[in-house]
């Protein structure tokens, strides 16, 4: 992208990233176009192949909670207390970059409708059926969008942007970052949840100091 953008690096599995989508959204109402929003996939737990004991999905649900009092998103635990659910966060981030050749705000609105089917509907979305109904759901092909969410292509295209992350230095998501400023440097909004007011008032610190 040129001109002054963020970078928010994020995972759809992520439960902070979830309860900071409300806050990317007043960002995008606030700036729109005028401040454009590239989406990387972080790897939160890529490759994960075991079912979730009981006392991590306790563990998990008990995180959740934290995240419900901090943003008010509803959360329904019952998926990752079956004793069968496989907390492969892969899948869904695979999605999110194959929407992504869409556009990054058909990747933004997919995220977030991922996010909200994970976790305040139970839905499971390391399936490729679930996450195909989702993609359908904003317009896009479902049978396309499943041939092109298999192929290696993806796999490597999404495992480049966990690569980007670790690059970045990033340790934790959500992470958002803005710039470039005039010497080319990006400085962070924040690294972890944030409220909609705190974002909001580093990015209008930022702007005004990118006219002045």
């Amino acid at each position: 992208m040129d001109g002054p953008h963020l970078i928010y690096f994020s995972d759809p599995m992520c439960s902070w990233c979830y309860g900071f989508s409300p806050v990317i959204e007043a960002v995008r109402r606030a700036y729109g176009d005028a401040l454009p929003i590239r989406l990387v996939m972080g790897g939160l737990r890529p490759g994960t192949d075991k079912a979730m004991t009981p006392e991590a999905a306790r563990e998990i649900a008990g995180h959740w909670t934290h995240v419900h009092e901090a943003s008010g998103l509803p959360f329904d635990p019952s998926l990752i207390q079956t004793g069968t659910f496989v907390y492969d966060t892969d899948p869904a981030a695979r999605a999110v970059v194959v929407v992504r050749r869409e556009g990054e705000d058909v990747a933004l609105r997919f995220l977030g409708a991922a996010q909200r089917a994970f976790y305040g509907e139970a839905r499971d979305i390391t399936s490729g059926e679930v996450l195909a109904d989702l993609a359908a759901d904003l317009g896009l092909d479902r049978e396309r969008f499943l041939a092109d969410w298999a192929t290696e292509e993806a796999k490597a295209e999404t495992w480049r942007d966990y690569a980007t992350s670790q690059r970045a230095g990033v340790t934790g998501f959500p992470t958002l970052v803005g710039g470039p400023n005039e010497q080319g440097v990006y400085g962070v909004v924040t690294r972890g949840y944030a409220s909609e007011e705190q974002v909001l008032a580093v990015l209008r610190d930022w702007i005004s100091r990118i006219a002045a």
